[in-house]
């Protein structure tokens, strides 16, 4: 068989390229061993977030979330999206010096936002803890079910004439895919969207991040808003310690997505019981009454960490000399709020066709750079 691009991983990254290069004309074939959006996407808790680590991750991230919200009226009903806003919490007036800063920047970058007092706070999620400071809103942020708009992208890329091969792939060399069971696919670039298998590329500069979640049982209205904690920055800068963060989310179902934790070198996907509990009374000092809501499961997953904390988009230049060998990894917890953005800079790149943002900043070749630099 032979393709314009292979693309190998059908998680939502995988399957966001799928279309869109089907959209632009190109033949596409996507090669998967396991379930669509059974990795990663399956694992996340499925925010839709503008995120302020550095200016590039938050031009990709506003970027993304303004082509979801031009995606949200073809979304099917299983994809559950809702904008639910996302509220940053500040436990103290330290933070809420950090929540105006953010305000400041979000409104400088066209990104809608609003600052909340002690009672504001109270008012919009009663079970939140009385005394904390306030809290910044971003309100056109969203919550989405990821496998089920993964799943609708594959759906409408095969749609407009893409093929699904399911099979193992075990080598990426000049333009063919190898599979385990001897098959042999061709195609003039070959997408590696493969989360943190890096199997097919040694040299992919990603580290695996353990995660768990929880979710718990139906408590419709107990909730409003997807809740962060100011906190949550500082625990996700750090590069090599583990930590946890009061994270949560409602879900159309009435349930309670609760996060979130970050180990490293730990690759065993079994749940840990002492971050877990770490996690929990997290969740709890901030919504006491979470003490009292059963949960029904936890899970883990992993997260594809770059050392910068950007994703790797476009050609595989200065990783490898095959320059068949195209990239859309290494998102670490963004891969399901950035997996528009990704496809529409990969194939734009791939027609030479002017992006809406700079894609300089996620492009592979940077890794070469900075470790020169760093040498």
């Amino acid at each position: 068989m032979e393709s314009d691009v292979l693309i190998v991983g059908a998680g939502i990254v995988g399957c966001a390229c799928a279309r869109e290069c089907a959209l632009a004309g190109l033949r596409v074939c996507i090669v998967e061993d396991s379930v669509t959006g059974g990795g990663a996407t399956a694992a996340g808790m499925g925010h839709i977030v503008v995120m302020d680590d550095s200016p590039a991750q938050f031009e990709l991230t506003r970027y993304s979330r303004s082509l979801w919200q031009q995606l949200l009226p073809k979304l099917p009903r299983s994809a559950e999206y809702e904008t639910r806003g996302t509220l940053w919490v500040a436990a103290d007036e330290e933070e809420m010096v950090e929540v105006r800063a953010k305000h400041s920047a979000y409104g400088a970058g066209g990104v809608r936002t609003e600052t909340l007092n002690e009672a504001e706070v109270a008012v919009e999620e009663p079970k939140l803890r009385a005394g904390l400071a306030g809290a910044l809103l971003v309100p056109d942020d969203g919550v989405i079910y990821p496998p089920a708009a993964a799943d609708w992208f594959l759906e409408r890329a095969l749609a407009i004439g893409a093929t699904i091969v399911r099979g193992k792939a075990i080598s990426a060399n000049k333009g063919e895919l190898r599979l385990a069971d001897g098959t042999k696919l061709r195609g003039e670039r070959i997408v590696l969207a493969t989360g943190t298998d890096c199997s097919l590329l040694p040299s992919l500069p990603i580290k695996k991040r353990k995660g768990h979640l929880l979710i718990t049982d139906r408590y419709p209205g107990f909730l409003h808003h997807q809740l962060v904690e100011l906190g949550y920055l500082k625990s996700a800068h750090k590069l090599e310690s583990d930590s946890v963060a009061f994270n949560i989310q409602p879900r159309r179902t009435g349930q309670l997505l609760i996060g979130s934790s970050r180990q490293y070198g730990d690759e065993d996907s079994k749940s840990d019981a002492a971050i877990l509990t770490q996690m929990l009374e997290r969740a709890q000092g901030y919504m006491p009454e979470l003490a009292q809501v059963s949960g029904l499961r936890v899970w883990t997953g992993f997260r594809a960490a770059t050392p910068d904390k950007l994703p790797l988009i476009g050609p595989a230049e200065g990783l490898t000399d095959d320059r068949t060998i195209w990239l859309a990894a290494g998102f670490e917890g963004l891969g399901i709020t950035n997996a528009p953005a990704a496809a529409r800079l990969l194939v734009d790149q791939m027609l030479g066709r002017a992006p809406e943002i700079d894609a300089a900043p996620y492009l592979p070749q940077r890794m070469t750079t900075q470790a020169a630099l760093h040498a």
